[in-house]
């Protein structure tokens, strides 16, 4: 069988059970996620730009819009930083054979909830007991 390149989302979400994590999917994945990587660190380098374009607004008002949309973009890095780590743990996890697989389980997570969110980690009825567990005992 001759390996195909670039497979499309919907390809990948054709292919059989028997298929899971085969080489196909983990290479699209791995595209994925380091597109996602990419993505993440160009918004950061971005964010240290703009950060080190300081104009001096002598009215108060324009000053404090300044800063507001400052606070904004360092709290939206601080969740992509938070994204780009579980993107990390993810390209390692493909590089471990550990993809695709519930880390409390071991059952496959799907490729469908893969497609939606490539960082999971719970397949989505592992997921779900945590939400309900977290929500009836705090953390």
């Amino acid at each position: 069988m001759v390996a195909k390149k670039g497979l499309t989302a919907e390809e990948i979400l054709k292919m059989s059970e028997d298929d899971y994590m085969n080489d196909q999917q983990l290479a699209f994945f791995r595209s994925r996620l380091k597109a996602m990587e990419s993505e993440l660190r160009a918004n950061a380098d971005q964010t240290t730009v703009n950060l080190r374009e300081t104009t001096i607004v002598p009215d108060p008002a324009d000053r404090a819009t300044i800063e507001e949309e400052h606070a904004l973009e360092l709290r939206t890095r601080d969740r992509e930083r938070k994204l780009l780590k579980k993107v990390q743990a993810a390209i390692k996890r493909i590089d471990d054979g550990e993809y695709g697989y519930c880390e409390e389980t071991g059952d496959p997570i799907g490729v469908a909830r893969l497609m939606a969110r490539p960082t999971a980690t719970l397949s989505l009825e592992a997921q779900q007991r945590r939400e309900l567990k977290q929500k009836m005992y705090g953390d």
